[in-house]
């Protein structure tokens, strides 16, 4: 794919039989921590760490470079890997390097990943290019494209290019991030798909580690102008008490369930709206309202499609101890005694409130991470697990501030039959009703256990996402 031709391969000669040793002994001491003279998978993973590097790497370089297969590098096979290496790095540099200047400019970045089928703006390849730019001069160096990815495992340049464009998916319990742009070549390759799958293994063992807090959080939503006093701790030892332990995960079980179809039509509507949004701009890629739109339109689409389970959920998250024998007896009865129409009760509020929490989230997520980017990454285009970990947080709980008096709302209109001796009220009558009944903080009832599990469920959610992007092979 990529042209290497003869006269190159002469040059790459000539400039490792006069490369300096002192680079390669310099960094073998960096590597060396226990000073033994020896390098082992260890030393190389906290090195790997300390530089942003994803540390996996550490195997494959071990694996590559260990000749005696001792598990450890001495500096003749470390010195031996990085010849290699270099030797793979300066063949794609000069893939990339079109017009042969010897210089990597924005516009060949670009070139680059519309060549993979990925579009990026101006603004994004600059940023990649800043993030290896170390004299100013808006173009990579041949010594600087070395020097950013010595410590990479990188072997061809789709890899780098994934590497680039990669991020993560983190599902809060509410909400699934839409994931980035995919290449035909990912799609092709399956990669999508393990990656919804990564995604929603992750939600599901998220969502029922921080169940008890969620089943708190509909308890006061619904119940808590009538149970007056009740906090966290009471709230907790009163479901214990009329329930059992288990009673903490009420509703979990179609919780978990709609995660993979939820996950799957927003995707799907996701890639469509963008498609129809892009139109026939060529080569162009979404702007942050464009993916706010697209965002937005794909949730209430999956919302549409599976809000009877989020009905089911509330209804077999509030329920008492007997009144349902399982999901199939509650759909039943709600039927029977409701009608079809229940079972888009409270839809209105629930896709209203998708607008500000998307839009909000999204803004405020790629703004903070853009903003760190510009200001503290100086050694990768990827601002590294804490800082995105770190942007989902904030960026989630700004969304859910702006969204929350319509999911309450929602929770409300859902849990109305379960209400005795209430009018089923509309949207406006609840909002009116709580105004006047609860004043304002009543729209924000039972936020706190929603604060509660947002960084649980984000830590939980990300360490699962990680370990089953191992095991599908979906990590770079």
């Amino acid at each position: 794919m990529w042209d290497l031709s003869g006269a190159r391969l002469d040059l790459w000669v000539v400039l490792s039989l006069h490369r300096p040793s002192l680079r390669y002994a310099e960094l073998f001491r960096q590597l060396d921590l226990n000073k033994d003279g020896k390098v082992d998978i260890s030393e190389l993973r906290t090195a790997l760490a300390a530089r942003g590097l994803h540390q996996g790497g550490a195997e494959e370089i071990v694996l590559e470079s260990d000749i005696n297969q001792d598990g450890l590098l001495d500096f003749q096979e470390f010195s031996q890997y990085l010849q290699a290496h270099e030797k793979r790095l300066w063949f794609m540099f000069h893939s990339v390097d079109r017009n042969k200047d010897g210089r990597i400019d924005v516009g060949e970045i670009q070139h680059l990943f519309h060549k993979l089928g990925v579009a990026v703006t101006l603004e994004q390849a600059s940023r990649i290019l800043k993030s290896m730019d170390r004299d100013g001069t808006m173009t990579i160096s041949w010594t600087e494209w070395r020097d950013h990815f010595l410590l990479n495992t990188f072997r061809n340049m789709e890899e780098i290019v994934l590497y680039w464009k990669h991020s993560h998916m983190f599902d809060i319990g509410e909400h699934l991030t839409v994931p980035d742009e995919f290449s035909e070549q990912e799609r092709r390759s399956g990669l999508v798909w393990r990656q919804l799958v990564a995604g929603a293994v992750a939600g599901a063992v998220s969502r029922t580690g921080t169940a008890p807090l969620d089943r708190l959080k509909v308890f006061l939503q619904v119940h808590g102008s009538t149970a007056r006093g009740i906090n966290l701790w009471s709230g907790l030892r009163g479901m214990v008490r009329e329930g059992g332990l288990t009673s903490l995960w009420r509703g979990n079980g179609i919780n978990v369930l709609k995660i993979a179809p939820e996950s799957a039509i927003k995707f799907m509507a996701y890639e469509q709206i963008k498609w129809l949004i892009r139109g026939s701009r060529e080569g162009g890629s979404l702007r942050v309202q464009e993916r706010f739109i697209a965002g937005s339109l794909a949730g209430a689409t999956a919302q549409t499609i599976i809000y009877p389970m989020e009905v089911l959920k509330t209804r077999l998250t509030l329920r008492k101890t007997g009144q349902y024998s399982g999901m199939a007896d509650c759909a039943k009865q709600i039927l029977k005694t409701e009608g079809v129409r229940a079972f888009y009760r409270g839809y209105l509020p629930n896709t209203l409130g998708i607008i500000p929490y998307a839009g909000i989230d999204l803004a405020v997520y790629e703004t903070l991470k853009n903003a760190w980017l510009q200001t503290y990454c100086v050694d990768s285009a990827d601002p590294g697990v804490l800082v995105l970990l770190g942007c989902g947080t904030v960026s989630s709980t700004c969304g859910q501030l702006a969204s929350y008096p319509l999911a309450l709302i929602r929770t409300r209109m859902q849990a109305q039959a379960t209400t005795e001796g209430k009018p089923k009220l509309s949207m406006m009558g609840q909002f009116k009703y709580i105004i006047s009944q609860e004043g304002l903080p009543g729209l924000y009832r039972g936020i706190t256990p929603n604060f509660l599990k947002v960084i649980p469920a984000v830590s939980i959610s990300y360490v699962v996402y990680e370990h089953m992007k191992k095991i599908l092979g979906v990590g770079y």
